[in-house]
């Protein structure tokens, strides 16, 4: 009988796949997060124009930062999915 591989990854690899996967939700999460300006109420007592865009600049500005900190922390040289084999 060949010899089992174990059940659950290294914690490190664990963790590099979890911020690959972090690193892929960011766009999705930008945009909802961008949506939001569009469920201010409007006229009198709203949001103004103005407070939009700078609500979208930090968004942005805040989106760029998690990416930046995120692909700090990511290992270039891990291999994403070690089942997967090139072809020679």
């Amino acid at each position: 009988m060949a010899p089992r591989s174990p059940v659950f990854l290294a914690k490190a690899r664990y963790r590099q796949r979890r911020l690959r996967d972090a690193l892929r939700l960011l766009p999705i999460l930008g945009a909802v997060l961008w949506l939001v300006p569009l469920l201010w109420p409007r006229g009198e007592g709203g949001q103004t124009n103005a407070v939009a865009l700078i609500y979208m600049f930090v968004i942005w500005a805040g989106l760029v930062v998690l990416g930046a900190v995120f692909s700090s922390r990511l290992d270039p040289l891990a291999d994403p999915d070690p089942g997967t084999q090139e072809a020679p």
